[in-house]
């Protein structure tokens, strides 16, 4: 007998067997190479970033030798930091330090020291009284003017001393501890990122809180008892057009609305966190449904058999399954919101806030609007802090994402 098959491998059959063979290749390598190129272009943005934003991490400071044995200053025990600060102050701090930048590196070198950099010596001497007695370097934040001339970017007539100051290996670029800890200012060699960190911190819980639970109970009452009717249908096509709607409309909901029921918290995390809310439910409600729809009836019914009731079928076996997925959705959303800019600009974030908000109702500002208004400074300092900020923001987003990650393997089962 004749093999079927082999009468059926005709010259066009083979021909067009192995088009679809070097199409599948094709594909294949188009496949591997838009990951490539992903790769590329993620590797490529993480490394300009870090390389520009590495400047942003230091300041050009003056290391300064002071000996406190002989200025007699006191350190009376205080409640809090600040208020050891400012015994420091008036003890006459800011003069003892002017007096041994000039002996040590001369009367020009200390017209140039940062107004504030007194406080830097004050915080080291409240954190360790013990510096009081005995003789110690301390690098001080020189002044904006001081700190261009040696970067190269302006004022050429500082030029000759700073490169004096660098040639003795008294000024120098450091490493700037504070930048973690101080809030925003007027000067790049003072602005600070923790105020506007702790205020994204504040308002990515107050969503999380108020966006996770509603939309997640809304996706379960869609998929698990709501009647299918038009009202359903008017309400599922809602939710949808709201994940498309852009943000900057949530931000004028929460104008019109929020601040109208609570005029005095502008620029609050609790607006702020509601407004992000509004925006990120949908996402959460369309992603809950999509991954309860996807557990198998099966479990369901053996629920059911084994006497279950709905509610129990539901909290107890359903939603423990939905809930990776429902995490997944959780993360996209959140990451969306953590970059938002201009529905936060619209309830008035973008305020300068000085001091770092102590709860959910203080002004504050979030990282995003804090690197939009660094970007829009003229001073260069700014430029450098600007790509600080943003790797900052990457590493909040990372750390973020990477904890829901973690949740979602950790709640997620095979069946």
């Amino acid at each position: 007998m004749t093999d079927p098959i082999a009468t059926t491998r005709t010259p066009a059959f083979e021909k067009r067997l192995k088009q679809r063979y070097a199409a599948e290749r094709r594909f294949k390598f188009a496949g591997l190479a838009a990951i490539l190129i992903s790769l590329a272009v993620l590797v490529f943005l993480l490394v300009t970033m870090t390389m520009s934003g590495a400047g942003g991490f230091q300041r050009a400071s003056l290391t300064v030798p002071i000996d406190f044995g002989d200025v007699g200053l006191s350190m009376p025990d205080m409640p809090d930091e600040s208020a050891a600060v400012r015994s420091l102050e008036g003890q006459g701090l800011p003069d003892v330090v002017r007096f041994s930048t000039e002996r040590a590196l001369g009367r020009d070198a200390a017209e140039q020291l940062h107004p504030d950099g007194w406080r830097v010596v004050a915080e080291q001497i409240a954190a360790d009284p013990a510096l009081l007695r005995q003789r110690s370097e301390f690098d001080i934040p020189v002044s904006e003017d001081l700190s261009a001339a040696f970067s190269g970017d302006g004022h050429a007539e500082l030029g000759p001393l700073a490169d004096r100051l660098a040639g003795s290996g008294a000024l120098a670029d450091r490493f700037d501890f504070g930048f973690m800890t101080r809030s925003d200012a007027t000067d790049p060699q003072m602005a600070g990122i923790w105020g506007a960190l702790k205020g994204s911190m504040l308002t990515m819980l107050v969503t999380l809180l108020l966006a996770f639970p509603v939309g997640v109970l809304a996706a379960l009452y869609l998929e698990e008892y709501a009647p299918r009717n038009r009202w359903t249908d008017l309400i599922e096509v809602s939710i949808n057009n709201l994940a498309a709607v852009p943000s900057i409309i949530f931000g004028l909901l929460g104008l019109a609305v929020f601040l109208t029921l609570f005029p005095n918290m502008r620029s609050a995390p609790l607006i702020g966190g509601m407004t992000l809310a509004l925006m990120t439910m949908p996402v959460i409600v369309i992603s809950g449904r999509n991954a309860i729809k996807a557990v198998p009836p099966s479990i369901r019914d053996g629920a059911l058999a084994i006497g279950a009731s709905p509610i129990q079928v539901v909290f107890h076996h359903v939603l423990p399954l939905a809930l990776p997925g429902i995490l997944t959705g959780t993360i996209i959303g959140m990451a969306r919101a953590l970059g938002e800019t201009a529905p936060l600009l619209m309830i008035g974030m973008r305020a300068f806030v000085a001091t770092p908000p102590s709860g959910f109702t203080d002004p504050a500002t979030v990282l995003p609007v804090q690197i939009f208004l660094w970007s829009d400074e003229i001073d260069r300092g700014f430029v450098e802090r600007t790509s600080a900020a943003i790797i900052v923001l990457l590493l909040f987003l990372l750390v973020m994402n990477g904890l829901a990650i973690y949740l979602r393997n950790r709640f997620e089962k095979k069946w």
